[in-house]
């Protein structure tokens, strides 16, 4: 059954998508780019305030694949407590050397989730190696907003392939990127573990406003109805 996932940016949007039934609460600040961070101290809060009851995301920001950046982002953001912290796979950077770098919090048990974006170069030639370096999961998203959503810059074979190479290397997997509900009945066949939504959970659809219940309830019984 594929869960859900909500992006949410303050204390009240994660108190609410608690209370709605969400599968996991994604802390980001959407102004920001497309995995926009949330001060340390914000996220620290909103941890305390769910107090365990659904496991909680957070993105570390728009950062180049810098080991020595990636990594003190990574050990300050996993302080606050939080179950699974996601680190852009953007094209910049050296990959393999911070996966290295990120050795050390892997086994301490920090569970970090690698996000590919379908809109840039996707290396995923890496997923064994994330594998191999102690990653808890993947995902695919989208960088630009405005280009589309997940389905219109990436093909279907494309997304399976990802997924079955994330279930051989016994990863978990999700999806993401301006999502809409037309789009929850092709990208659940594909069996991912979740999928991810803001925009889609928003007045007007727009991923900078606040959320909107009627939408959410609509993303939510679509959901359930092809899962």
């Amino acid at each position: 059954m594929t869960g859900m996932l909500a992006s949410v940016n303050t204390i009240d949007e994660a108190l609410w998508v608690l209370n709605a039934g969400v599968d996991i609460i994604d802390l980001k600040e959407p102004a920001n780019g497309a995995l926009g961070a949330l001060e340390p101290e914000t996220i620290t809060t909103i941890v305390k305030r769910i107090n365990g009851k659904r496991p909680i995301s957070a993105t570390i920001g728009d950062l180049p694949l810098e080991p020595e950046t990636i990594t003190a982002t990574v050990n300050r953001i996993a302080k606050t407590g939080v179950d699974y912290i996601k680190i852009g796979f953007f094209p910049q950077g050296d990959p393999l050397s911070t996966l290295q770098s990120l050795v050390p919090a892997t086994q301490q048990g920090t569970k970090l989730v690698a996000v590919f974006f379908a809109d840039q170069p996707m290396e995923l030639a890496l997923i064994p190696a994330l594998k191999k370096h102690g990653f808890y999961g993947a995902m695919i998203d989208t960088a630009d907003k405005e280009s589309g959503s997940l389905r219109q810059v990436i093909s279907e074979e494309m997304l399976q392939s990802f997924i079955n190479q994330c279930r051989q290397q016994q990863l978990f997997c999700g999806l993401a990127g301006s999502l809409s509900l037309a789009d929850i009945p092709f990208l659940t066949r594909l069996n991912p573990d979740y999928l991810g939504f803001r925009g889609a959970l928003c007045h007007a659809h727009q991923r900078t406003e606040k959320l909107d219940p009627f939408a959410f309830k609509a993303v939510k019984e679509q959901l359930a109805k092809n899962s």
